[in-house]
């Protein structure tokens, strides 16, 4: 035989004003509206950026790379054929060492470099000095390959604790998540890829990608997200660019 729960109007209204009551004094309330998310920081230090506040149709399209050869040239030619030179990449660091032509070819293009760490792992899990050693480890090594010190970082896996936001914000980094995730890293179909960013996608929102050689479905989504977006009338920004001079939306970190 079947169990169910069954909860008055009033049981199931009171429950939730002393859960949202909790989850005030817990510092982590937020209020969420048509695809966007705002969450109210605990307190004034150090926070990832995860969108920014506009009404403006912008977007910043942005890829992470930690190992393989075969991904990227297929989507830094997509985005040439579709005119977008408002990408950021965000590059790990032992990749960029070991394809150093292939991060030539995104430097060219005019595109946006950010920092994805040195090791892929979380840097929550290492104490201050080793959260420092992998972050100037990857500035060296892109500095050198780049010409050009990054001054942004998403973290591997997108872990990070308080911790590693200010060491990053002491060594002069902003620290980039995303608003919508579109999920290419689960290879979902290049239909769900596409409908989970379309249909996500909103004014000042950061949208990540990879095009590591583990995500074999984004280069066959891109050429439409793109469209989509455009017919939409967004416009493609880097990270930099759309952050400068905006109030950015962030979440709180325990």
């Amino acid at each position: 035989m079947n169990h169910f729960w069954v909860f008055s109007g009033k049981r199931i209204k009171r429950s939730l004003i002393i859960a949202v009551a909790l989850l005030f004094a817990a510092g982590i309330v937020y209020a969420e509206g048509k695809n966007v998310q705002v969450f109210f920081p605990v307190d004034s230090g150090p926070a990832a950026i995860y969108s920014v506040n506009t009404d403006k149709k912008q977007v910043a399209l942005t890829f992470d790379i930690s190992w393989g050869e075969e991904r990227t040239g297929p989507i830094l030619d997509i985005l040439e054929q579709k005119g977008i030179k408002n990408v950021t990449f965000f590059l790990s660091s032992p990749w960029a060492e070991s394809h150093p032509d292939i991060v030539k070819r995104i430097v060219d293009a005019g595109y946006e470099i950010g920092s994805h760490g040195h090791k892929h792992e979380n840097y929550s899990g290492y104490d201050e000095a080793q959260i420092r050693a992998q972050i100037s480890k990857a500035d060296a090594i892109l500095e050198k390959i780049t010409g050009k010190k990054p001054n942004l970082i998403r973290f591997p896996n997108g872990d990070f604790d308080k911790r590693v936001l200010r060491v990053a914000d002491e060594m002069g980094y902003k620290t980039i998540q995303w608003d919508t995730d579109s999920l290419d890293w689960m290879n979902p179909g290049t239909d769900k890829i596409i409908n989970k960013v379309v249909s996500k996608a909103h004014p000042g929102d950061i949208i990540l990608m990879h095009a590591s050689d583990s995500c074999r479905q984004t280069h066959e989504a891109l050429p439409q997200i793109i469209d989509s977006l455009k017919e939409k009338g967004y416009e493609f920004k880097t990270v930099s660019e759309l952050i400068s001079g905006t109030e950015t939306k962030t979440k709180s970190v325990e």
